[in-house]
Formats: structure tokens, sequence, C-alpha cells
């Protein structure tokens, strides 16, 4: 499998990032423990996760998804075969991005995660009631003591992206070197619009989640059709109507044409948007995660029947 080079970092991630929301969620410890090796075996190695995963379960409390990943790797040894990106701001318990709350969060992700350092550490969300300069400077001294290799920002919006790099050029710090919003063929509007731009201008990694759009692309949620998956509530609110189910019979034609999966089809087409790095997506059993590692190339021709 085709490693891919982070822009302005010594990192290299697979062609796709797994999202570790379903740890602690759809896939319980022994699940995404096999998982995540299994990935590691098919080529991958670039797991992402969050402080906040999986709260939003009942009887969680957050930091769900870095523990089964730490345990994991006492169990494997294999950390050194991962690039682990990880988040702070959303966690009920240790919210947002002040000075303080940023050095307690890493020292927790890092106790959960069973490492010494974190590959890439997101702010997860902007938070306008602390000073950039205040964030900034407390991330670069995780970077400066060696707990954080790179720093980024997720669902940020251009502007303040702008303003925070010129904060870190002006003053020395560590530069955010990515950029984590939501984008796929179902949700493209803000992302071509402010996130697809950052991510060009800065030239900095680009890691689209939500990519599969709680799996509507996969195909396995029609209109009419019951499902007893977690994400089918989701799903029936956000995504199922009639432009998407359109934009979801294109993607199964061209499946269909390359003898291939929608999942594949959906990811490739991300991939060849400007700037994406590499996307983000989840499974929760062993054929899903086959699916996700499929590599497809789609023509000029593909690409453009599949944006509609």
């Amino acid at each position: 499998m085709t490693l891919i080079s982070v822009p302005n970092t010594d990192l290299q991630v697979s062609h796709v990032g797994f999202g570790g929301n379903v740890f602690g969620w759809t896939a319980d410890e022994q699940t995404s423990h096999r998982l995540i090796s299994e990935f590691l075996d098919l080529g991958g190695n670039f797991v992402d996760t969050a402080d906040v995963y999986s709260s939003w379960k009942p009887g969680n409390q957050g930091g769900e998804s870095e523990s089964i990943i730490g345990r994991w790797i006492a169990k494997t040894k294999r950390r050194d075969e991962l690039v682990i990106a990880t988040k702070v701001a959303m966690l009920e318990t240790r919210p947002g991005l002040s000075a303080d709350n940023i050095a307690a969060a890493v020292d927790d992700s890092l106790r959960r995660l069973n490492t010494d350092h974190i590959d890439i550490y997101y702010a997860h969300q902007d938070d306008k009631d602390v000073p950039l300069e205040e964030s900034l400077l407390a991330f670069d001294k995780l970077v400066q003591a060696g707990k954080v290799r790179y720093i980024a920002a997720s669902n940020y919006e251009y502007e303040r992206f702008d303003e925070a790099r010129a904060i870190s050029a002006e003053l020395g710090l560590a530069q955010y070197v990515a950029l984590q919003n939501q984008y796929s063929l179902v949700a493209r509007d803000a992302y071509e619009a402010d996130a697809a731009r950052t991510v060009v201008d800065f030239n900095i990694g680009g890691f689209p989640y939500s990519t599969l759009a709680s799996g509507f692309l996969s195909g396995k949620y029609r209109a009419g059709s019951s499902s007893d998956s977690q994400r089918a509530e989701r799903v029936e609110t956000f995504y199922l109507n009639e432009k998407n189910e359109a934009t979801l019979n294109r993607v199964e034609a061209v499946a269909k044409h390359l003898s291939t999966t929608n999942t594949a089809v959906a990811l490739a087409w991300l991939r060849a948007q400007p700037g994406v790095t590499s996307p983000l997506a989840s499974s929760r059993t062993s054929e899903q995660l086959l699916d996700l590692m499929v590599e497809v190339e789609l023509s000029a021709e593909e690409l453009q029947f599949l944006a509609g």
C-alpha cells in the first residue's frame, strides 16, 4: 500500500485513516483490537481518535477509544507502526482550548493511549472564548516537551486558521500542519467553499471526516428500508433525501462498472479532490475494513459523473 507524505512534516500515512470513534461504541474492545491489527496487516498505519470518543454512548464518560487503543499497544507492542492522532476541546470534563486545559488533557490522552508522544494533536473545534495566542503557546510547549510531534486544527474556518498561522509565524511557534473538517460526496458545500481553500493555500494535510456520511454512501441505508445500526437515525435525519439518493445511485453505477464497492468509490473520489491527503473512515467489522482498504483510481469522466 502506498504511503502518502503529509506536507511540511516527516509523517507518512496510509491512503485511508481509521476513525477511532467506533472503539468503545459500535465496536467492543475485543473487536476493536482485532480491527486495529487487521488494519496494520493490510497496510494501514493512521488511526484517528479524540478524548471525547465515545462519551455519547450511555454509560461512557469519554476516553474509551483512546484507552482501547492504549491497551492494544500494551498488548501488541506495535506502537511504532502507528501514526496516532487525537484531539482536545470537546470532552465535557476537559472543555475548550485554555492553556491549563490543553496541558491537562494531553497528559490524560498520553496515559490512556499508553504512549509517550502523540503524532498529531488537534484542536477539536475553535474556542473563541480563549485567545488564539494562549492556545498556540500551550500547543507549542507540548511540541517542545516532546509530548506532541505536530499540531493541527479541526472544524476551523479559513479566517481563524489564517489568523492562527499568522500568530504562530510571528511568535515562532509550532504551526498547524493539517485540517480535519467534514467532507463527503453528500456534504460538500461547506468544505469546498472554505476548508479546501485552507488546505491548498497553506499547503497542509487534509484529513476529512464523516467521509461515508455515517454509512449512507456504502449503500446500506435506503428510503423505506430498516436497519439496526446505531447510525440509522442520523442517516435518516441528515442524508436520506432525493438529491443524495441520486448521488448514491451514481456511486453504485461506478462501483458496478469497476467491479468494486461503493465505499471504495466514495473514498477514491475524495482522494482525488484538491488538498485531500487521506480521508478518515471507520468500520466495525472485518468485511467493512476490507472495503476501506481497497485502492481505486477513477477517471476524469468518472470523477465528473460522481460530482453530478
